[in-house]
């Protein structure tokens, strides 16, 4: 890990209950073009038993954050400022021998892309017996009967041979799920699943959350869902953080950011999904403009370039000034409360059906 240098008081005191406190987090990467910042004073809670989805555009810092939490970077090109508190254990500051221990065991994680993440040259069953083997000493039968045994809980048929077989000879489903068996397999207390259903049709990702959903219950583990499909996020989560540009910009339950958003940019996420009862010739609703470059994000508000209300809050305050994520409930915008309410309820809402 890089040198540490700690920012106290900038955001939210850290919740005493929460099995995961993220507290101020910087996390920047040192390029040929400029440092990126990729991650820019991020804080949340996770608490046992419950899921967090967040959500937001490719490059908002979703998954720089979580591996950052496991320690997956490269400290010579990779500055992290902040805390991470893992049952209050300091992970940013821990050797690489302790996240060893805590990788695989107290906290797993289910990537993107099953096919890149197995390894081609050993079969199913072996990678999923070796972090249970390596975690709590079991032989290699102990290890080979856990692998088939979570195979069958993750819904593989035949789970004794199919143990047997290479990624490669496993649908695109079924590998994804062999990964999620693998990420279960010394049921960790935190599972962090990176866009686990991206490329996969409807039914199978519907299988999956399904699963996901039924396995929280089994292991009580806290799951931190990363998506930029607020569809799936409705389905699965019981929390919601919008990431844009490298920082939180609105955060709530499923509930509240759902059918009460408190940002612009949450705003165009809802209306630019397509609806089953809308008009099918009608165009779709995107958020005009790209996210910004990291190298040089715009002053003020990171959104404000792309927003369409910029001009309610008034003067140039949007520019000149980053709005604050307030504890809790909100969102970060310089549009008063009233501002909010109403601009959701008369043009907003209406869009959404």
């Amino acid at each position: 890990m890089t040198t540490v240098t700690k920012q106290a008081g900038a955001g939210p005191a850290a919740d005493p209950g929460a099995f995961l406190s993220v507290r101020d987090l910087y996390v920047s990467f040192r390029t040929e073009d400029g440092v990126v910042r990729a991650v820019d004073g991020l804080s949340f809670d996770l608490q046992r038993g419950r899921t967090l989805g967040i959500v937001g555009e490719s490059g908002s810092g979703k998954s720089v954050t979580n591996l950052t939490v496991l320690g997956l970077h490269n400290p010579m090109f990779t500055t992290v400022e902040g805390e991470i508190l893992l049952e209050g254990q300091e992970l940013i500051t821990a050797t690489e021998r302790e996240l060893e221990r805590l990788r695989g065991n107290k906290i797993a994680m289910v990537f993107q892309d099953p096919l890149t993440a197995l390894s081609p040259y050993y079969t199913v069953g072996r990678q999923i017996a070796e972090p249970f083997m390596k975690h709590t000493g079991a032989s290699k039968r102990a290890g080979w009967e856990r692998a088939v045994e979570m195979l069958g809980k993750v819904g593989i048929p035949n789970p004794k041979e199919r143990a047997k077989d290479y990624p490669h000879q496993f649908s695109g489903g079924m590998r994804q799920r062999a990964m999620i068996a693998m990420a279960l397999v010394c049921d960790p207390d935190l599972l962090i699943a990176d866009e686990p259903t991206t490329a996969l049709d409807v039914t199978v990702q519907a299988q999956i959350l399904d699963l996901l959903k039924d396995l929280q219950q089994e292991f009580g583990s806290a799951i931190i869902f990363i998506t930029h499909d607020l569809g799936v996020i409705a389905d699965i989560a019981d929390d919601i953080m919008v990431m844009y540009a490298g920082g939180a910009i609105e955060r709530g339950t499923v509930d509240e950011v759902l059918h009460s958003p408190q940002h612009p940019y949450t705003w165009g996420l809802l209306n630019s999904m397509p609806r089953l009862d809308s008009d099918l010739s009608a165009p779709l609703s995107p958020i005009p403009g790209t996210p910004p470059s990291l190298l040089n994000p715009p002053s003020g508000c990171r959104f404000h370039p792309r927003c369409g209300f910029a001009g309610e809050v008034g003067g140039t305050r949007c520019v000149d000034e980053r709005p604050v994520l307030p504890a809790g409930r909100g969102g970060a915008c310089h549009l008063t409360a009233q501002q909010k309410r109403d601009i959701f309820v008369e043009r907003i809402k209406p869009r959404l059906g």
